[in-house]
């Protein structure tokens, strides 16, 4: 089961799913990045998804094309190894920034921000 939470801040939106992103789950995932696509800073946290196959992946990468193609930003957060060397060894990390705190994605998302400006 996945359960995506938003969150709106002063300087961006948080994107958290939580749970397996599949080819199960994918189409709720795939339907709220739609919805923030609008939103000009998006940190998305995937911090609490164990497991994210090639349709989550697809989804992420979908959402990111969107919230660009509206001139917003993007950061991806994960504290867990095994996703985050999946972003690494795909080259999501060539994409977008992928942090390992929710911190230094905040940080790299507003400094993105501030070299587009």
């Amino acid at each position: 089961m996945l359960e995506i939470h938003v969150e709106e801040t002063e300087n961006y939106t948080l994107c958290r799913p939580s749970g397996e992103l599949d080819a199960y789950t994918v189409g709720a995932f795939r339907e709220a990045l739609s919805k923030l696509a609008g939103h000009s800073n998006l940190l998305i946290d995937l911090s609490e998804v164990p497991f994210m196959d090639s349709a989550g992946l697809g989804a992420l990468i979908g959402g990111i094309r969107r919230a660009r193609e509206a001139d917003g930003a993007v950061a991806v957060a994960c504290t867990r190894p095994a996703l985050t060397r999946l972003l690494h060894t795909t080259g999501f990390d060539r994409i977008v920034p992928v942090t390992e705190s929710l911190d230094e994605a905040v940080e790299a998302l507003l400094e993105g921000q501030a070299t587009a400006d």
